[in-house]
């Protein structure tokens, strides 16, 4: 298996992967709605970015933080590290394992009080969304940026 550019390259991939951030972004806010309204509201996500950020109390302030850093940060340190990050394995799958190591840190740090059940629902519910976002975020970055996923006709 192996990650080429078709040749094609029309986007920067900072660009590119500023793009995925931001439907990577889209993504996870319409999932984390879906989340609270199904939990009442118990898990307040943005609240967690806001608490995270040494602002606790102020949800705007998180959302602001959580959209900033999805669509700009993460997605430029996805490129930074795009050397160490295997992209002959799949763009989108190396997306979901780059995401799932800012939702370990988010898990980690952002549970506040929840106990029991619903820390069992938010670990899941906020793995889902960190996986929705990396694969999109990856499958647009890749796209953008011509890498197609080949699959090598040598057999292991």
């Amino acid at each position: 298996m192996a990650a080429t550019n078709n040749g094609s390259e029309t986007v920067p991939a900072p660009v590119a992967a500023i793009a995925g951030g931001l439907a990577g972004v889209t993504v996870m806010s319409v999932l984390f709605v879906v989340f609270e309204v199904q939990t009442r509201t118990q898990m307040e996500l943005f609240q967690v970015v806001a608490r995270f950020a040494g602002v606790p109390g102020r949800v705007y302030v998180g959302f602001a933080l959580f959209v900033v850093a999805g669509t700009v940060a993460w997605p430029l340190l996805f490129v930074a590290l795009e050397t160490y990050v295997p992209l002959e394995f799949d763009p989108a799958a190396a997306g979901m394992g780059f995401a799932t190591v800012l939702w370990l840190a988010f898990v980690v740090t952002g549970r506040g009080s929840l106990t029991g059940a619903i820390l069992l629902v938010y670990a899941v519910s906020t793995l889902i969304a960190h996986l929705a976002y990396g694969f999109t975020l990856g499958a647009v970055y890749a796209h953008l940026t011509g890498i197609r996923h080949t699959h090598s006709s040598t057999p292991t």
